[in-house]
């Protein structure tokens, strides 16, 4: 099931559990994941975004690795809280995930998740050339942090 707010969501997860977070972008897709009581999320791998068969093999090594129990999809809004064509991407890949796995998925607004981890990188004295190898797992972060933290604000978790 995809949700779109953390409540229906975290109704399927009463006991929280590891979650799995990505950030797909044109060319890659960040994977994050957490841990079972939902405190901190930790960047990952950053995997090539392509036909769906590569990445849905991935992501079923990582969530059985895991015991993954859900995930958190950042969903690009612009600004003004519209949606674009990459929103609309967003939303095909959660679909697929939907019907691959039998796991609940949350999409998760993401407006400058990329813009915060940057600074984070820039802040670490990270270079460019790593900066780049890395700001998708490091913005998929980002966004599992963001909604962990809400759902634990909530009493969701």
């Amino acid at each position: 099931m995809i949700f779109e707010n953390a409540r229906g969501f975290s109704d399927l997860l009463p006991n929280g559990g590891i979650l799995i977070g990505l950030d797909p972008g044109t060319k890659t897709v960040g994977v994050a994941t957490c841990d079972a009581g939902w405190r901190f999320a930790t960047a990952g791998k950053t995997l090539p975004r392509g036909k769906f068969g590569p990445l849905k093999e991935a992501l079923t090594k990582l969530v059985t690795e895991r015991g993954a129990m859900g995930f958190v999809i950042g969903l690009p809004k612009n600004m003004d809280g519209t949606e674009g064509p990459r929103a609309q991407a967003t939303r095909a890949l959660a679909r697929n995930l939907d019907a691959a796995f039998d796991l609940p998925i949350l999409l998760w607004d993401e407006r400058l998740s990329t813009v915060g981890a940057e600074r984070a990188m820039i802040e670490q004295d990270m270079s460019r050339a790593k900066r780049a190898e890395r700001i998708d797992s490091h913005a998929a972060a980002i966004i599992l942090q963001g909604a962990l933290d809400a759902l634990v604000q909530d009493g969701l978790g």
